[in-house]
């Protein structure tokens, strides 16, 4: 992987692990918390992305929209699926599972459907990185087993969900021709759009959330664009079988914030586990 596309993933990470922190510190989610930030987002990026359509060298494609709306329905199922988790569980479990199941299926498609061929070292990385998220996740928690077991369960359902947007969204900015910022910003305004019902249905609680928890909605509403905005750049720089894993530094810093900020337990393993995705990182940096 080159070193822009490198340096991109990983200032990713960084941002992507602290938007999650604030996420996992709203005391009830759901779908009013995510129409919430999904909606400042959009707020956010629509006037850039209408400057973009309109003096960008790319002449827009209806081609665009339809990426958009794809796009849309997977972040929609993403954001609500990965809140449901951190409610039920703990974010040393569900965010690493989550962000390890991801990479493992992504790299498994883009080698065995998309045709990539990362090279024995990248794919080592990419080993080596999922290896280290399964030794951070089966460590013990503060939480009882079926609070672990809906952990995992639901890790594992925002992984899945994670692959399908990483596949649809490296086809999208490479294959369709997306330009990455335009991409992002017509997705916002389509997944507001589509949790408007929802937000309607709880507007105490949308009140509620931005009363008593509106930097966290500010924080996540700003950071994760940028995280992923920094993502599509890369994929348009270096393949998906090593930007998926690649990301995934975010767990390192997801876990020690679990442990120094949320007091989650069981530190040494999740180190330990860092150690290893440090490791698979190097791997793919090399690759």
């Amino acid at each position: 992987m080159n070193a822009t596309a490198l340096s991109l993933v990983l200032v990713a990470a960084v941002v992507h692990a602290v938007w999650n922190l604030a996420a996992k510190r709203i005391s009830s989610g759901g779908t009013q918390f995510v129409w919430l930030y999904y909606t400042v987002s959009a707020v956010v990026l629509l006037p850039v992305t209408v400057v973009l359509l309109a003096v960008g060298p790319q002449r827009p494609q209806w081609s665009w929209l339809l990426a958009a709306a794809g796009t849309s329905v997977l972040h929609v199922a993403y954001g609500i699926v990965l809140q449901r988790g951190y409610r039920a569980g703990d974010l040393s479990v569900v965010y690493p599972v989550a962000r390890g199941t991801g990479p493992l299926l992504s790299v498994l498609a883009a080698v065995f459907v998309l045709g990539e061929r990362p090279g024995w070292l990248g794919l080592l990385g990419a080993f080596l990185v999922i290896a280290g998220v399964l030794v951070i996740s089966t460590g013990r928690t503060g939480s009882g087993t079926h609070a672990v077991k809906a952990g995992v369960f639901y890790g594992l359902l925002t992984g899945a969900v994670i692959a399908g947007y990483t596949l649809w969204d490296a086809h999208s900015v490479t294959g369709v021709g997306v330009p990455p910022v335009v991409y992002f910003g017509l997705g916002s305004v389509l997944q507001s759009v589509m949790l408007v019902p929802g937000a309607l249905a709880g507007r105490a609680e949308v009140a509620r959330i931005w009363r008593e928890q509106r930097r966290e909605v500010l924080l996540v509403a700003l950071l994760s664009p940028l995280a992923y905005i920094l993502v599509l750049f890369a994929l348009t720089m270096a393949p998906v079988s090593l930007v998926a894993p690649a990301r995934e530094l975010s767990i390192v810093l997801g876990g020690l914030a679990a442990w120094l900020v949320l007091g989650e337990r069981d530190a040494v393993r999740r180190l330990a586990g860092a150690v290893i995705v440090l490791s698979g990182i190097v791997a793919i940096a090399a690759a």
